[in-house]
C-alpha cells in the first residue's frame, strides 16, 4: 500500500511539472499596475501620459497584436516590436483633457498572443476646467467691441404682449467705442447701455420684441446690423446681432362662448405620398380642409420646409361652412432618395392654429441621354 501511495505521488509530482513547464513556455504580461489615477489635472495644461510597465514572464516572445482605447479622447501607444522572455515593454495612454471638464474613467483593452491574452487597463481622473477669457465670454467681436452672443432667441411671443432680452458687451479696443443697431424692424428696438464704450468697459445691449407689431406668424427671424463709432461695412455678415422668436396668436382671453364660435379647420388628409418619380419631374396636390367652425377662418401663414416645395392657399379666408385647399408642388430637380418635406400650415383655429402637413415620396436617378449617333464620314470622291 506504501509503495502504491509513493508511485501516485510520483506521478503527480512528474505531471504538474510538466504543466507547469508547458505553461512558462507561452508568453505572459505581467504589468507592474492595472490602473492609474491621473488624479486633476487642468484644462489648459494639455494632453497627460502615463505609461503602464509590462514584464514578459512566460517562456516565449511576446507580441501585442491590439491595443483599443474606450474613446477617441484616449490615444494609446505602445511596444510593437516582440518582447522576449524576461524583457520589459509598454503601453502608454494619452488624455486629452480640452472641452472635457470633471470626472474621467477611460478604459484601454491589450490584446496579445500571451497565455493572459486580453488584459484591461484602466485610466481615471478630474479635468479641472480652465479660466474662461474674454473671448470665450464674448466670442462675438465686431470692430474692438464684442458680444457674449451673436443670437437672441425669444422663444414664443404672443401677439398680445412684449418682451425684453439682453447681452453683456465689452469695448477691447484702445478707443471709445459708439454702438449703434441700424435697419431695426418696427417690431423690434434695441438699445446699448451705455451708447458709448470707454476701452476695457463693459454695457448691455437691450433688445424688446413686441408681439402686437409683429407682420409675421410662426418661426421668424430678423438679423440687425450693429454700426460701431458710425461705421457700418453693407457687405459684411459678420456684423449682425441674429434675433429669433415664434409668433403665435393668443388665444387665452377668448371666453367660453367665443371658443364655441370659433373657426375650425378639418383637413381631408395631411400627408401626400407622391410615390417614385424620376429627377426633374414634379409632383402636385390639393390639400382639401373645410371650416367646419362658426366664423371666418383665417390662414395666417402657410410655408414649406424646404425650397423645393411651393405653397399656394387658395384662399386666405374661408367663411364657416365653406371648403378650400392648399396646393403644393415638389419639384425633384437635384433631389435623390427617399424625400420627406413639410408644410407648416398656421390659423385662427384656437385649438389647431399649427398644423403640419408631409410630403413624402422616392426620387430616382434620371436615366443619363445617350447621345445620338454621328452618321458615318462621307469619303470624298475620286
Amino acid at each position: 500500500m506504501k509503495k502504491l501511495f509513493l508511485i501516485a505521488i510520483i506521478l503527480f509530482a512528474y505531471v504538474n511539472y510538466n504543466v507547469v513547464n508547458a505553461q512558462q513556455k507561452k508568453a505572459f504580461v505581467s504589468f507592474s499596475t492595472l490602473e492609474h489615477d491621473y488624479g486633476k489635472i487642468k484644462e489648459d495644461a494639455g494632453k497627460a501620459t502615463y505609461k503602464f510597465d509590462f514584464t514578459n514572464t512566460g517562456g516565449e516572445p511576446l507580441v501585442l497584436t491590439d491595443v483599443k482605447a474606450s474613446c477617441g479622447c484616449t490615444t494609446p501607444d505602445w511596444t510593437k516590436e516582440p518582447i522576449a522572455p524576461g524583457k520589459k515593454g509598454f503601453v502608454s495612454a494619452t488624455y486629452d483633457p480640452k472641452n472635457r471638464p470633471g470626472q474621467f474613467n477611460k478604459t484601454i483593452t491589450v490584446n496579445s498572443n500571451a497565455d493572459n491574452g486580453s488584459i484591461v487597463l484602466r485610466i481615471k481622473g478630474e479635468v479641472v476646467a480652465k479660466e474662461p477669457t474674454i473671448e470665450d465670454k464674448y466670442p462675438k467681436a465686431i470692430k474692438g467691441v464684442r458680444f457674449e452672443t451673436d443670437h437672441v432667441a425669444f422663444q414664443s411671443v404672443k401677439n398680445t404682449e412684449v418682451k425684453t432680452d439682453t447681452i453683456k458687451t465689452i469695448n477691447t479696443g484702445t478707443e471709445n467705442a459708439k454702438i449703434e443697431f441700424v435697419k431695426v424692424p418696427e417690431h423690434i428696438s434695441v438699445k446699448a447701455i451705455p451708447a458709448t464704450l470707454k476701452p476695457n468697459e463693459k454695457g448691455i445691449a437691450v433688445f424688446t420684441y413686441d408681439g402686437k407689431k409683429a407682420t409675421d406668424w410662426g418661426f421668424v427671424i430678423d438679423r440687425i446690423p450693429v454700426q460701431i463709432n458710425d461705421v457700418l461695412d453693407p457687405n459684411s455678415n459678420d456684423n449682425r446681432i441674429t434675433v429669433s422668436a415664434t409668433v403665435e396668436e393668443d388665444f387665452s382671453k377668448l371666453n367660453p362662448e367665443q371658443l364655441l364660435n370659433a373657426p375650425k379647420i378639418e383637413f381631408e388628409s395631411l400627408v401626400f405620398d407622391f410615390g417614385t418619380i424620376k429627377a426633374g419631374d414634379k409632383a402636385e396636390y390639393n390639400f382639401k380642409f373645410k371650416n367646419t367652425g362658426k366664423s371666418d377662418l383665417v390662414i395666417r401663414k402657410s410655408k414649406a420646409s424646404c425650397g423645393c416645395t411651393v405653397v399656394d392657399p387658395v384662399d386666405k379666408v374661408i367663411a364657416p361652412g365653406k371648403e378650400s385647399s392648399l396646393k403644393a408642388s415638389f419639384n425633384s430637380t437635384g433631389k435623390e432618395g427617399k424625400q420627406n418635406k413639410t408644410i407648416t400650415v398656421i390659423t385662427n383655429d384656437p385649438k389647431n392654429s399649427n398644423i403640419t402637413l408631409k410630403v413624402t415620396g422616392d426620387v430616382t436617378k434620371a436615366p443619363e441621354q445617350t447621345p445620338p449617333a454621328q452618321p458615318p464620314a462621307q469619303q470624298p470622291k475620286k
